[in-house]
């Protein structure tokens, strides 16, 4: 079992900055992606960035050149750092991940959630 324990949510004004944490544990071999998704309410959750073992990046066009994904391996954590925070990012953030057990099965895990509310 892989949990994800996610922090560094909160209430920011429009054109703010927060950083996201997201830390792995449990019998892990490897993680090859570590990403973040979001759902605002009355929406479809979407991949908001990801990022490989390897350091390959991915965003969202709504989030490119204001949001940057970043993991550390050896720690299993991967953070979001937001800025230039805009109203309509306003939404629960959920860290995900996906890699292998030791015993070679793979896994898919998800985070509790974390709310980022962008308002003046």
């Amino acid at each position: 079992q892989v949990q994800l324990v996610e922090s560094g949510g909160g209430l920011v004004q429009p054109g703010g900055s927060l950083r996201l944490s997201c830390a792995a544990s449990g019998s892990i071999f490897n993680i090859h992606t570590m990403a973040w998704y979001r759902q605002a309410p009355g929406k479809q959750r979407e991949l908001v960035a990801a990022i490989t073992s390897g350091g390959n990046t991915n965003y969202a066009d709504s989030v490119k050149g204001r949001f940057t994904i970043s993991r550390n391996n050896a720690k299993n954590t991967v953070y979001l750092q937001m800025n230039s925070l805009k109203p309509e990012d306003t939404a629960v953030y959920y860290c995900n991940a996906e890699g292998s057990f030791y015993s070679g099965s793979p896994f898919t895990s998800w985070g509790q959630g974390t709310q980022v509310t962008v308002s003046s």
